[in-house]
């Protein structure tokens, strides 16, 4: 029997940056490899989906459409073995109606994505979910659940309904701050109940403890920097709840975490916040950091007559707990358009000079 010997690592210079070296070229091609295999499938039942669309068109008969189906499902079952059931044909064939140009499709997806995608009827918010999967490279339980919490009717929710309008409709990078900001966000993972014994140090906690799946809520170009960041002045110490920084936006971002009710003095303290970050923490070429104040409950007023009205560096924004039924997300939406509405503001024109804030939860 034949035994590996592995040389003395200490008697060979650098031997382990040349295994890692070799190791990441070998994990690399292996999953391009794999990448490569899962869209050739894709390709695949995407020709399979065409050939049985065109076949039927060519019938009248709604009957022999069925019995094609039904054929086929045996015939490639028993060659093939499993993946050829009749439902999976009607998916294949439904892939091709919702997807017709097979150039317009990223090649980093595997099948399952498309098969969640295509239980989106909208056909403007599918592709909207195409496109921000393929760039975030998202895992098929992360397209699932940003479909399952509405993050696509969200962001058209969110603070600026003329930039996040546009954003969906092209598929182009946020133009301004306000079209990434959501409101609600949604923090079902924490696995939290709002009770009289919940802290906010336990809302933070658990944010940290769960911080994959709330780089995700809070979209694309998000990466962690500090918790509790301590600045002083004064001989007063205060503390930061979260910072990151948006390398999309370039710019940090700081978020304040509120049990209770919004006032007037948590948004104060938030300006404080912001205004030490851009004099004393910004570096060349950053833009002017952000501040969002995630809040249980909150007053338009409060907000409304606290900041100025040409603000764009301070948002408030509803956290919930559960995952939102859509009966509720389109009662806030309607909520939202009626707010509008009585102050005279188109609501998908929103001037770019008069930024107005959501109570999109509450």
């Amino acid at each position: 029997m034949n035994t590996l010997v592995i040389p003395n690592i200490d008697s060979l210079p650098e031997t382990d940056n040349v295994y890692l070296s070799i190791r990441n070229i070998l994990d690399t091609a292996k999953a391009k490899s794999l990448s490569a295999v899962n869209f050739a499938m894709v390709e695949a039942y995407w020709q399979v989906g065409r050939i049985i669309v065109e076949t039927q068109n060519q019938e009248e008969r709604a009957e022999y459409g069925k019995k094609l189906l039904d054929y086929l499902a045996k015939k490639l079952t028993f060659e093939f073995g499993k993946g050829f059931s009749r439902r999976n044909l009607s998916n294949m064939r439904a892939f091709y109606l919702a997807f017709p140009d097979l150039s317009k499709l990223p090649t980093n997806l595997s099948w399952t994505h498309f098969r969640l995608l295509l239980e989106i009827e909208n056909e403007r918010e599918r592709y909207f979910y195409l496109d921000e999967c393929s760039k975030a490279m998202w895992s098929t339980r992360q397209l699932d659940r940003q479909i399952s919490t509405f993050y696509y009717h969200r962001l058209l929710s969110s603070q600026d309904k003329n930039a996040v309008s546009q954003e969906i409709a092209t598929s182009k990078k946020p133009i301004s701050p306000m079209g990434i900001i959501r409101d609600p966000y949604v923090l079902e993972f924490l696995g939290l109940q709002h009770t009289p014994n919940l802290y906010e140090k336990d809302l933070e906690k658990g944010l940290i403890d769960h911080l994959q799946k709330f780089l995700l809520e809070l979209g694309r170009g998000f990466s962690f920097v500090s918790r509790q960041q301590k600045i002083s002045f004064d001989n007063e110490h205060y503390f930061i709840d979260l910072v990151f920084y948006n390398y999309i936006l370039k710019c940090f971002v700081i978020i304040d975490l509120k049990m209770g009710r919004l006032t007037h003095q948590d948004i104060g303290q938030m300006q404080m916040y912001v205004n030490y970050y851009t004099r004393e923490m910004m570096n060349e070429g950053d833009n002017p950091p952000l501040g969002i104040i995630l809040c249980a409950n909150k007053s338009e007023n409060v907000v409304k007559y606290t900041l100025p009205e040409n603000n764009q560096q301070i948002f408030t924004s509803k956290y919930k707990l559960y995952i939102p039924t859509e009966e509720e997300l389109l009662m806030e939406i309607t909520k939202e358009r009626n707010l509008l509405e009585e102050r005279n503001i188109d609501f998908y024109s929103v001037n770019s000079s008069h930024k107005k804030y959501s109570t999109f939860g509450g």
